[in-house]
């Protein structure tokens, strides 16, 4: 497999001007977030209407994956999905960010521009899809096929998976958000699997990244203990090889120093009174 290379970019997808759009649209960043990391009854149920709209839209996304369709056009579909319903894409104008979602191929762990590549049978492709609805966010990744995987790959997608749902089952009031961490790096490491560590769960509402942080390694200092109605995101990124990284100069497309390919899941969630419900679901 040839190495993921930078690709022509197309202009800027027009959202409709009667959808709202988050406050840091035309700004160089978000406002910074010094609220609660609980939120309320109110603002989880907008939440579950936001994160519905994003599952929908990666499974309508991943339905044109196929070798010679480009992430531009993965794009296209996701946009056009996400404001038929009356949300924004939150990645757009997101720090500057030129799209509306991520599209990861191969060892890209994040922040994937989508481009004018086609996709090539074999290719393992991450669509990340936040949308922003009543004035929340959901959030939400997976990771897919072009094609049939080599065994190594489809493997490594399908214990990150495992690995994430086994994160968000560990999530439970009264424990120290290390938990998460902690099972997650457990299990990769069962395969040899690396962890990324600079790019990192997050609390996620009101605010895209609130400044609350989720790590999916092994960190027994992280001692913030989970509360109900606390709501953020549990993404692991495992790799084949080495967990380090680089960025394109375009400084956002993240790569594994060696190469190795990367695959990521995530769901937003929010902790109850027994354990935590997914608020991203179809």
């Amino acid at each position: 497999m040839s190495r993921i290379k930078p690709y022509p970019v197309s202009p800027v997808r027009p959202v409709p001007a009667a959808i709202a759009r988050p406050e840091y649209v035309g700004r160089p960043g978000p406002r910074p977030y010094h609220g609660s990391p609980v939120q309320t009854p109110e603002t989880i149920e907008k939440m579950r209407q936001a994160g519905r709209i994003a599952a929908q839209a990666i499974a309508e996304t991943a339905r044109h994956i196929a070798p010679g369709v480009t992430t531009d056009q993965l794009d296209a579909v996701a946009h056009e999905f996400i404001c038929d319903h009356g949300a924004y894409p939150s990645c757009l104008g997101y720090r500057g960010f030129p799209k509306s979602i991520c599209t990861s191929v191969n060892e890209v762990i994040c922040h994937g521009i989508p481009d004018a590549r086609p996709l090539e049978s074999g290719d393992l492709v991450k669509i990340d899809i936040t949308c922003f609805k009543d004035g929340v966010h959901g959030d939400n990744c997976a990771s897919f096929g072009c094609g049939p995987l080599d065994q190594a790959s489809a493997d490594l997608m399908a214990r990150t998976k495992e690995a994430m749902e086994r994160g968000i089952r560990a999530v439970r009031p009264g424990r120290q958000i290390s938990v998460i961490g902690r099972v997650i790096s457990a299990y990769a490491a069962r395969f040899g699997y690396g962890v990324v560590r600079d790019y990192t769960g997050h609390g996620v509402h009101t605010a895209f990244h609130s400044g609350f942080i989720v790590l999916h390694h092994d960190e027994p200092s992280l001692t913030t203990v989970l509360e109900p109605g606390m709501t953020f995101t549990i993404e692991p990124m495992l790799t084949l090889g080495d967990y380090r990284s680089h960025v394109w100069d375009d400084d956002w497309t993240v790569v594994t120093n060696d190469f190795s390919r990367c695959a990521q899941f995530e769901q937003t969630l929010v902790v109850t009174e027994s354990g935590s419900e997914i608020l991203t679901q179809p």
